[in-house]
């Protein structure tokens, strides 16, 4: 490792990074002064952007390197805190009367959308350039590596490069050693380099929202970790933040339902809806809406259709679906192409019978191949239109990877998250591919 060029790349790239924040910044700030047509100069306001700016650093956004999602928490939590510090500096103080407080709620909102979007198109350009990469050795084996090494490589938000020699930093996956030589490992790595990422073992918990207390009589850590959705505090945030955004969806909802419903009549006969018995909430059935996909006699088509592709039926074993299903309506491709065909269940939400987001509502049948482990977790809270398996891979993914991030989802629950697949479900649907 070249740490001189370490250190020039690490401090250039603070600078390009800050001033790009600080552009951005100035930008909102701009379009806010024409918006509210202000009479005094927007240079009265430039220590608002200060200000952000400061609290952009202590998120630590620019020293340490987080995919988007992560810097994006990082940015709107700053902003937010930014937002409350403002407001208690002009309350307090004379100044009050001489700022409009519209004007500066409308600055944040407008940050809110200039600082990420900037900040994007910012490092999509720098790390072109792989005098700002970061060269990472992945230390892991098989698969592990080769999975680590492909995100590293294709999610260029990071500016990651990996690499055996010359390395700025390392991970090491302990889940691909025993715990011997993961402490040699670690202790190896730990002289040639300052910075060392150990992936735990436990792959299915997310530690960044864990507790680690420390027992320093004994030297000795502990991690609390809890099934975070089976929280009644979370179940509480959760609920009021999905009937939240189900009141604000709700008329356009209904407006799409009814343009949906007429295409669905005009391409083929039959009712609009179809509904299916699925389980809920401790594994009770419940009617679950859809907009029907398949033509009415699909029984009969899909018969047919088996008999002269019988490669179908072991690849139904696997997915649970269809490669070519000759029972779906052109409209119906469409709408599960785009996840549209789940819309109805907004009804089940009304009932109370599914969240927004959640895991999938799954069949009665699959109770069985869920598997006693998976199913205490997932059949314990309610399913959701949309999900971490509907956005990271969609029909990609296997029966049992689909159960998996379901249970991951559960334990592992966060607000955060639920905005992040929220986001990630829009563009699925407009863009009719799965997210990552």
């Amino acid at each position: 490792m070249d740490t001189n060029k370490f250190n020039i790349s690490k401090y250039i790239l603070f600078l390009l990074l800050l001033l790009t924040d600080a552009f951005a910044l100035l930008i909102a700030l701009e379009v806010a002064t024409s918006l509210f047509h202000l009479e005094e100069s927007s240079s009265n306001y430039y220590w608002i952007t200060v200000l952000s700016l400061f609290t952009l650093l202590l998120e630590k956004v620019y020293f340490t390197r987080h995919d988007f999602w992560g810097d994006l928490k990082r940015i709107y939590k700053a902003l937010f805190f930014s937002f409350l510090a403002v407001f208690t500096v002009i309350t307090l103080t004379k100044i009050s009367v001489d700022y409009s407080h519209s004007f500066i709620f409308v600055f944040f909102l407008l940050a809110f959308f200039t600082l990420p979007f900037f900040k994007r198109v910012s490092k999509k350009i720098i790390f072109t350039f792989n005098f700002f990469k970061l060269k990472v050795h992945v230390v892991a084996k098989g698969k592990q590596k080769t999975e680590i090494e492909e995100e590293l490589e294709e999610n260029w938000y990071f500016g990651f490069q990996p690499t055996s020699n010359n390395y700025d930093m390392v991970i090491i996956n302990s889940k691909s050693f025993p715990t011997p030589e993961l402490e040699t490992l670690i202790q190896h790595y730990t002289n040639r380099t300052k910075d060392i990422y150990v992936i735990p073992y436990m792959s299915h918990l997310d530690f960044s929202h864990a507790t680690i207390i420390d027992y320093s009589n004994i030297r000795l850590s502990a991690i609390h970790i809890e099934n975070r959705l089976l929280n009644y505090k979370n179940i509480l945030i959760k609920y009021i933040f999905e009937k939240t955004l189900t009141l604000l969806i709700f008329p356009f909802a209904l407006f799409l339902h009814i343009f949906i419903s007429l295409a669905i009549k005009l391409d083929s006969k039959g009712s609009a809806i179809f509904k299916q018995k699925r389980l809920g909430k401790d594994a009770k059935p419940f009617s679950c809406y859809k907009y029907r996909t398949m033509y009415e006699n699909g029984d009969e088509i899909l018969q047919e259709y088996l008999e002269s592709h019988p490669d179908e039926k072991e690849y139904y074993e696997e997915y649970h679906k269809y490669k070519n299903d000759p029972r779906i309506t052109k409209i119906g491709n469409f709408l599960r192409k785009s996840s549209l065909d789940e819309f109805p269940q907004f009804y089940n939400i009304l009932q109370g019978k599914m969240n927004l987001i959640g895991p999938r509502p799954y069949m009665l049948n699959e109770r069985e191949k869920i598997g006693k482990v998976h199913e205490e977790i997932i059949l314990k809270v309610k399913p959701g239109i949309t999900g971490l398996w509907q956005v990271n891979g969609r029909n990609k993914l296997s029966f049992q990877e689909r159960v998996q991030l379901d249970s991951w989802y559960i334990q592992n629950w966060s607000l955060w998250g639920d905005f992040v697949i929220l986001l990630k479900t829009v563009k699925v649907v407009l863009f009719k591919v799965g997210a990552k």
